[in-house]
């Protein structure tokens, strides 16, 4: 059973709430000081669950710059998203990590990061750089969220792997999808806008009738989903699940390959490449950040070319700076899609919202 390392990627971003929650006890690990980042020389970072680094790649950083760095992590990504805007005024931390292109609008919308260029910005890929004028979020990774498919049940079956959106529609592969609810989980909010995208405002929510029609099934998070309902993963052989096709990460397959057990020779897992949705995950320094210089040195940090090249293990995300190295697991068994579907952050906040509204009404009821 793999575990959601950035979603097949990470460790749980199992399920995103779009309205603002409750705030719970925030866990902590790394300084035992619970306090906050009142000592100037530690710094807080605030992330979803799914943070992840090298023990000796944070302890270099710790060592060159003097500053010990305390993580809380604050639950999945929209939850920790929703939780920082509602303490924004007096913030758990210095710097926040894991707000993603889909969700991006409503952290800059209610103020939560005040402008920082990070050193090394220049060196980020030019198709991932954004807010460019306020320097308000710098980006850190990216992944494509896409279906997965079960190898051994198609070749059992002899039935050719879905490519597109349009397969997953066609009465061939009746009730052998499962995906998330994009209103709960960001995979799910993902393979949305890549429908939306795709379709255009006038035809996906037909699309969506035809797959609703072709037996498609909704549940609440990607980690139901992946080691429940999907029968190509580790945990979903356990469960004896049924469905086949699920959305996940096109970094799900090397994720199998690397945590199977016993350890797989080929991934035994595929990824549906026209079913794609590119995803940025970025960092800010936060409003009101009480160690703010300590803050800005960390998001330097997350630009160097030994975080960058120490993400794609740990968290199953691909780096964004020029010339960091991917592993030969990623580009083996899981290379990003040549053509995935992509949405500027202004349509994304203008619509979101309602097509979540819209799909939910379509789908759930």
């Amino acid at each position: 059973m793999i575990t959601n390392t950035s979603g097949g990627r990470r460790l749980a971003v199992t399920a995103v709430g779009l309205g603002l929650v409750a705030l719970p006890v925030l866990s902590a690990c790394g300084s035992s000081d619970a306090t906050g980042s009142g000592d100037s020389k530690t710094i807080t970072l605030v992330s979803h669950d799914s943070w992840l680094v090298s023990k000796k790649v944070l302890a270099d950083f710790e060592k060159r710059s003097g500053y010990k760095v305390r993580v809380l992590k604050d639950g999945d990504a929209g939850q920790a998203v929703n939780k920082a805007i509602l303490t924004k005024d007096n913030p758990q931390g210095d710097v926040f990590f894991g707000v993603d292109n889909t969700l991006l609008s409503r952290a800059l919308d209610n103020g939560l990061f005040q402008p920082y260029e990070a050193k090394g910005a220049d060196q980020v890929l030019p198709e991932y750089r954004t807010d460019q004028d306020k320097h308000r979020v710098t980006p850190i990774d990216t992944g494509d969220i896409c279906v997965n498919y079960d190898k051994a049940w198609f070749s059992e079956h002899k039935l050719t792997p879905p490519r597109s959106f349009d397969d997953l529609a066609k009465p061939a592969y009746k009730n052998l999808l499962v995906t998330e609810n994009a209103a709960t989980s960001s995979p799910g909010l993902g393979f949305l806008l890549g429908s939306a995208a795709h379709y255009g405002d006038a035809n996906w929510q037909g699309y969506w009738k035809k797959l609703k029609a072709n037996g498609v099934k909704v549940v609440d998070g990607w980690e139901q989903a992946y080691n429940e309902e999907f029968s190509g993963s580790a945990g979903g052989k356990k469960a004896k699940a049924d469905r086949p096709l699920v959305v996940s990460y096109a970094s799900s397959p090397p994720a199998e390959v690397i945590y199977g057990d016993p350890k797989p020779a080929t991934a035994p897992t595929g990824v549906a490449d026209g079913t794609c949705f590119r995803q940025v995950e970025y960092a800010g320094l936060l409003s009101n950040a009480k160690n703010a210089k300590g803050g800005k040195a960390l998001l330097d940090f997350l630009l160097t070319k030994e975080f960058q090249e120490d993400m794609p293990l740990n968290m199953f995300v691909y780096p964004v700076r020029e010339g960091a190295r991917v592993p030969a697991e990623f580009t083996q068994y899981g290379p990003q899609a040549k053509d995935p579907q992509t949405l500027t952050p202004a349509k994304i906040a203008a619509d979101r919202d309602q097509w979540v509204k819209s799909w939910t009404s379509l789908v759930l009821k």
